[in-house]
């Protein structure tokens, strides 16, 4: 088996021609002109037009507790969703835009008060990553935290924001339905999920 350690290139093998800011709002938008290095060749490309996304840095967490068996899970609008077939209120981790300054678990200590009432302390990091690097800049970490979780669940978020969301608290044995339903449809909640699923196959075999 052959494992990738590193990429094949680095940031010194783009070379970008020309940026142009197209919008500033809540994310920015620029065009880019660039050539990259091809594989297996000491060549770039042509120049190549690409349309760059900026969204800042996020993070989000996975709450659970072992002794209750249950964890919890957010809903609410989101307008990427606004064509969805099904519904644009998304099932989500407690997720949320890091402050300038702020590191990912600051972030996180802040938004599971605000989106849950839950005060966390210990966090774990699973994975950080670009949820669609094709186009946007996001980078998203990942994590999960246990905390002793309200089962009355409730509505929660910053009303001055927009913000209106709902907690469920949910049994593990919801789980493996979550997903057969196809009731989870974004990149965080599912590699979250899965962690959990095997997470509670390790704690039954210990």
């Amino acid at each position: 088996m052959t494992i990738i350690e590193q990429a094949s290139y680095s940031a010194t093998d783009v070379k970008i021609e020309a940026r142009e800011s197209v919008y500033q709002g809540f994310i920015q938008i620029e065009k880019v002109a660039l050539r990259h290095r091809l594989f297996g060749e000491n060549t770039y490309t042509p120049v190549l037009q690409r349309e760059l996304i900026h969204r800042p840095e996020a993070a989000g967490v996975l709450i659970y507790n072992d002794e209750q068996q249950k964890f919890a899970l957010i809903e609410q609008f989101r307008i990427g969703a606004v064509d969805d077939h099904e519904s644009p209120w998304q099932l989500e981790v407690i997720a949320g835009v890091l402050d300038a300054g702020e590191s990912a678990e600051q972030c996180l200590y802040r938004e599971s008060l605000e989106e849950s009432g839950c005060k966390i302390h210990t966090l774990q990091h699973l994975f950080s990553f670009y949820p669609s690097a094709g186009a946007c800049s996001e980078l998203f970490h990942l994590y999960t935290a246990q905390a002793k979780l309200d089962l009355n669940g409730g509505i929660f978020g910053m009303p001055d924001e927009g913000e209106n969301i709902r907690l469920h608290i949910l049994d593990y044995q919801d789980i493996d339905p979550l997903f057969q339903q196809n009731r989870l449809c974004n990149a965080p909640v599912i590699m979250a999920l899965q962690w959990l699923r095997q997470h509670v196959v390790t704690i039954i075999k210990n």
